[in-house]
This record gives C-alpha cells, sequence and structure tokens, in this order.
C-alpha cells in the first residue's frame, strides 16, 4: 500500500478528524500565502512601511486610509472560490464522518466549501463590525467604501473582524480548537509552515493516532509525522478521491 492508500484508509476509518489548515490550502484557490517569493509579506507596496506592519493594530490605529488600503488590494478576494482540498474535507463530514475544521485563514473558503464545524483562530474578512454600535457589515460594504468605511448608522469605523498583529486571538475559539485536537485519533495539518504563534503550538496538544502533514515546504514538526507529504494539497487529494 502506497502513501496515498494509506491516506486514504486512515481517513476512511478515522472516528475524529481534525484538519488544521493554513494559507497554502488557498492558495490553489487564488490566494497569495504569506512567506513565499509571492507572498504577502513579499508584495511591493508605495507605503514605507513593511506588510506585516501595515497588518498590526497600531498601524491600523494611527494609519487607517493606508490600512484600509492595503488590506482591501492585498488581503481581500471576494471571487475566490473552495478548492478540491476545502471540498474533500467538507464532503467527508457530508457522508457522516465527524470533521472538525481549525484553520489559520480568514478567506471563508471552508465555510462555502460546506463544511460546518470550522474554528477560525483569526477570523473572517467576510465578518466587519462597526467599534462603536456593533452594526454588522459584509465584506462588499467594506470593499465598496472609500477609504475607511464607517458605519451608516453612526458614523465610526467599521472593522474587519479579523486578527492584526498585536490583537489577541479569542480565547474561546483558543479553548475549541485545543480540545478538538486533543480528543481526535487523526490529525490532518495542511498548508502551514507551523512557525507562527500560537497557533503553531496547537499541534503539541494531539494525543491521538496518526498526524498527517502536507505543506510544500518542510516544516519543524516533519519528524513527528505519521505521513508526510511534502507537495501541493491538491495533487494529493487528487490521488485520494
Amino acid at each position: 500500500m502506497d502513501k496515498y492508500e494509506t491516506l486514504k484508509d486512515i481517513l476512511n476509518h478515522a472516528r475524529q478528524i481534525v484538519v488544521f489548515t493554513g494559507a497554502g490550502i488557498s492558495v490553489p484557490s487564488g490566494i497569495p500565502d504569506f512567506r513565499s517569493a509571492d507572498g504577502i509579506y513579499n508584495q511591493i507596496t508605495n507605503l514605507k512601511a513593511s506588510p506585516e506592519e501595515i497588518i498590526s493594530h497600531s498601524f491600523y490605529e494611527s494609519h487607517p486610509e493606508e490600512f484600509f488600503e492595503f488590506y482591501k488590494e492585498k488581503m481581500c478576494y471576494p471571487k475566490a472560490e473552495p478548492n478540491i482540498a476545502h471540498k474533500y474535507f467538507a464532503n467527508l463530514e457530508k457522508k457522516g464522518k465527524n470533521v472538525i475544521v481549525v484553520t489559520q485563514n480568514i478567506d471563508g473558503l471552508h465555510q462555502k466549501a460546506g463544511s460546518n464545524m470550522v474554528y477560525e483562530l483569526h477570523g473572517n474578512v467576510h465578518r466587519n463590525y462597526c467599534e462603536n454600535c456593533g452594526r454588522y457589515f459584509g465584506l462588499d460594504y467594506v470593499l465598496n467604501s472609500k477609504g475607511v468605511p464607517h458605519c451608516d448608522k453612526c458614523g465610526a469605523t467599521v472593522k474587519p473582524d479579523v486578527v492584526l498583529y498585536e490583537e489577541s486571538l479569542n480565547e474561546d475559539t483558543i479553548q475549541r480548537s485545543i480540545s478538538a485536537i486533543m480528543t481526535c485519533d487523526v490529525l490532518v495539518v495542511i498548508g502551514t509552515s507551523l512557525s507562527v504563534y500560537p497557533a503553531a503550538g496547537f499541534v503539541r496538544y494531539f494525543r491521538g493516532e496518526y498526524i498527517i502533514l502536507i505543506n510544500k515546504q518542510p516544516t519543524p514538526y516533519d519528524n513527528q509525522a505519521d505521513l508526510l507529504f511534502n507537495e501541493d494539497v491538491v495533487e494529493v487529494i487528487k490521488k485520494i478521491q
């Protein structure tokens, strides 16, 4: 049995699967990752600040116009569609498998593919809230606004529900994610360098049978994987469908 057949067999017999995803799972959907040559952190901007500085809470507070200019152009992809990998795990759930997604992504593609149990560690670009009255706004409202989006009710700034640098992750989401990882028997890690903390540290809570790691580049956890695929997740999924 080759490793693709082994992977298929493990997923077929799993009791509870946690799929832990990073930017790499959405690259085939046309959304750039962060650290590769074409990634967001290597984007050329007209601003003196680096992309990492721009998507920080302090830059958002002090330079809102510049923040939203970068955010709308580089962080939001409203036309992106789920790819074969997003759909594969959503379909496993539809077939009756207990599948929980823990994602570092903010694109909402897991939900768009049909996954119901999704814990978003870094938020979601499709959710935006008035900082004063809490009024909810969709992504289109932010993208269609000129400059800084303002609430049409009270006039305050509308902030994306995404975790910026210097901001804390949601404590409830952290606890739910760790609990899921601790109780699953199969953990599938896809498209993440496992170098961004605290999220990367969640893998340490795994107590189950199999860790499967799918990422183009090596990660600090490669030697702990029961199955390792240093390739594009789309190619892996095509071989196990």
